[in-house]
């Protein structure tokens, strides 16, 4: 097995959505705090290893529909350039070294760790291919890192913080699978045979639901009371522009340029939503630590 081929399934351009890990980080008032900067960084490099595991995994299980697919086939073991023992190996190792390091790191984060392990495992085998359920999965994978990052520093997460991070989730899992039927058409069921149970106006209707669901969450969350209480301020509500800003821009390249199959690829390539994304960060983190 080459290294290249190697880092290729572990997919780099998706790390990116292990950034969830550090909300806790962020919301807690952590930010600057160094021991729980290097805790979450380790958090976030474990959740690399873990989700790299579960690439090999699935990349495995996938071999012959991502064949179909004009992007997929040419990852590494659907190329034939990675041998099954080979992924095999290299899964297993990844998810021994990931699960040892995480319970170095807290008994309570390795519990955490081992549940999300434990349902990308599932959702390979299996839960992928129940409608409407492999979509909460995979939003699920989304909430699980930011309960890590929660638990690795030891601060309570807000059920808010919960809640908008499983609507965004669901909000990008379902674009993707819009994108897949979308794009494959009528081999769409070849490369996830899933997608047969769906259609363009149902996940229309469902993204629609979800957007409005996301929005109003983050505005009720940033005028909560708890959240003005936890802060010392009720002026969260003005980094909401920059998340309404996100969403639209993301329906924009979702509905008009045909996009959103890879959330992580589109956000490092669109610049004007990773500039969105950039302010409404530093627009937070300048209200919350500095008002």
């Amino acid at each position: 097995m080459k290294i290249r081929d190697a880092v290729l399934t572990l997919r780099p351009a998706q790390w990116t959505k292990n950034l969830f890990v550090a909300a806790a980080l962020v919301f807690a008032k952590k930010f600057f705090d160094v021991p729980s900067v290097l805790r979450t960084l380790a958090a976030i490099g474990i959740f690399i290893l873990l989700a790299g595991a579960h690439y090999f995994v699935n990349d495995l299980l996938d071999f012959e529909e991502d064949r179909v697919h004009p992007r997929k086939a040419k990852r590494p073991i659907a190329a034939g350039r990675i041998g099954r023992g080979e992924a095999v190996a290299a899964a297993a190792g990844l998810a021994a070294l990931s699960l040892v390091l995480a319970d170095l790191l807290s008994p309570a984060f390795f519990g955490v760790a081992a549940a999300y392990m434990v349902l990308q495992l599932a959702y390979s085998y299996r839960l992928k291919h129940v409608v409407i359920l492999d979509i909460f999965l995979v939003a699920s994978g989304f909430v699980l890192r930011v309960v890590a990052g929660g638990l690795v520093i030891a601060v309570p997460l807000s059920p808010w913080l919960l809640l908008c991070t499983m609507l965004l989730a669901l909000f990008l899992a379902i674009s993707k699978r819009r994108h897949e039927l979308r794009l494959l058409a009528a081999d769409a069921s070849r490369h996830r045979p899933i997608l047969d149970e769906y259609s363009l106006a149902l996940l229309d209707q469902m993204i629609a639901i979800v957007t409005a669901c996301t929005v109003i969450a983050y505005c009720l969350y940033t005028v909560s009371d708890e959240t003005v209480r936890k802060f010392g301020t009720d002026k969260l509500i003005y980094t909401t522009p920059f998340v309404l800003y996100g969403i639209f821009r993301y329906l924009y390249l979702i509905y008009l340029r045909g996009e959103g199959g890879s959330p992580e690829d589109l956000i490092l390539r669109d610049k004007p939503l990773m500039a969105a994304i950039v302010l409404w960060v530093a627009t937070a983190v300048a209200i919350i630590y500095y008002s």
